[in-house]
């Protein structure tokens, strides 16, 4: 038994993620909602993107941590990013957290408008699965 990642053929090959997630019925599916870049208080904790967006990372592992799960248990990512903030420096300050062993992980990313928390330029959530034993 095993979580299976896809890169099919016929679709653009990318490092950077995946296209397909098969999730076998025996694994614990856990969903991680939208997490900002904020502190414990709620508090945004910088207006630099590459700060909120290791710290929305950061808020996901706490989540996972919480269920049983990694960040290395991630098998898609929902990424929000608000229009005109450097999309570069915000990956690249969370690259690093969202490597794994194997094929990458599913990643859907959009840039919108704003984000419901004031001050917040990206917002991140995660689905995780955990196999049994």
């Amino acid at each position: 038994m095993e979580l299976t990642l896809l890169q099919p053929e016929g679709l653009v090959a990318s490092p950077a993620f995946s296209h397909v997630a098969v999730v076998p019925p025996q694994a614990t599916t856990i969903y991680v909602g939208g997490q900002n870049g904020i502190d414990q208080t709620g508090a945004v904790v910088s207006d630099d993107v590459a700060e909120q967006s290791r710290r929305a990372v950061d808020n996901v592992a706490t989540a996972l941590a919480a269920a049983g799960a990694s960040l290395g248990d991630v098998i898609t990512w929902t990424v929000l990013i608000k229009e005109g903030v450097d999309l570069g420096a915000a990956y690249g300050a969370i690259a690093p957290k969202l490597a794994r062993d194997g094929a990458p992980p599913l990643v859907t990313a959009a840039v919108v408008a704003g984000l419901g928390v004031p001050g917040a330029l990206i917002e991140v959530a995660a689905v995780a699965a955990v196999l049994p034993g």
